[in-house]
């Protein structure tokens, strides 16, 4: 089981590979807060994520862990918290605090950059590097020395 936050969404959408989502974890779970986030839009289009038969939508409970929580935003902290909640062991985000957090609580976190290392590792994109370009192209951040670390891993130096 494993929970994502909206910006791998975001993120995944930019580049339109979505799909690589239950290529790799089959079924990824969802709070509501989070399916809302997608739908209020942006710059970068992201699909309902009610259409998706992959995508299970989780209503949340209230916050059990609010004090450590309480710097997060709405998607952050429910995703979280009903990870806990729940027992899933791994968490897809991408924000620095949020990932820090989710580990401190004792998550494993993966983020969209280990979602693209992992697909060029089981073949399912032909380039990291060029993932990680077109999202930077898109708006999308991340650390270029991470993404020349990650590249390195794939033999994309």
């Amino acid at each position: 089981m494993i929970f994502s936050n909206t910006t791998p969404f975001i993120a995944l959408s930019s580049i339109k590979e979505l799909d690589l989502l239950p290529q790799l974890f089959r079924e990824i779970y969802v709070v509501q807060e989070v399916v809302d986030e997608c739908k209020v839009g942006g710059n970068i289009y992201v699909p309902d994520l009610q259409q998706f038969p992959w995508i299970k939508i989780v209503q949340s409970l209230p916050v059990v862990h609010n004090t450590i929580l309480l710097n997060l935003d709405k998607g952050e902290k429910h995703t979280i918290d009903m990870a806990k909640q729940l027992g899933a062991p791994k968490v897809l985000i991408d924000e620095k605090i949020g990932r820090a957090i989710a580990e401190y609580m004792g998550l494993q976190v993966m983020g969209t950059l280990g979602v693209l290392l992992k697909a060029k590792q089981q073949g399912l994109i032909p380039s990291f590097r060029n993932c990680t370009e077109a999202m930077l192209e898109q708006g999308i951040r991340y650390d270029l020395k991470l993404i020349d670390k990650l590249a390195q891993i794939v033999g994309e130096a």
